[in-house]
């Protein structure tokens, strides 16, 4: 949901808070992928294409796109609605996360379900 505390003075989604909710996102999906802690890298591409006013619900979905040897490509895409109207595709973008391990150190990925890349 967008409260009037994360909007701007348009009384839409204030851009910073949306892509701190995608960041977020891309973080847990490339967590869970990787099973290990994860840092981001870089963002690759966020696209915002309309505006969530205050009072549309925000639905975030993230998914890992592309494993390597120890970093990630997590594509993240938010869907707004409003009571009453249909869903629209408001936010895209393209994170890159990095495993690391206990030291901050890049990690390999180790996950029976992801095939990392040996290129």
């Amino acid at each position: 949901m967008v409260f009037p505390g994360d909007a701007n003075h348009h009384g839409t989604l204030f851009a910073g808070n949306g892509l701190n909710r995608m960041a977020r996102a891309a973080f847990l999906a490339a967590r869970g992928a990787a099973q290990r802690e994860v840092v981001m890298a870089s963002v690759t591409r966020v696209d915002f294409l309309a505006p969530v006013g205050v009072g549309q619900q925000l639905l975030l979905r993230a998914w890992v796109s592309r494993v390597g040897r120890s970093s990630l490509t997590v594509c993240v895409t938010g869907l707004a609605q409003a009571p009453g109207t249909p869903t629209e595709e408001v936010l895209k973008g393209v994170f890159e996360m990095v495993a690391v391990d206990a030291h901050g150190r890049p990690a390999p990925i180790a996950n029976a379900y992801l095939k990392p890349e040996t290129t």
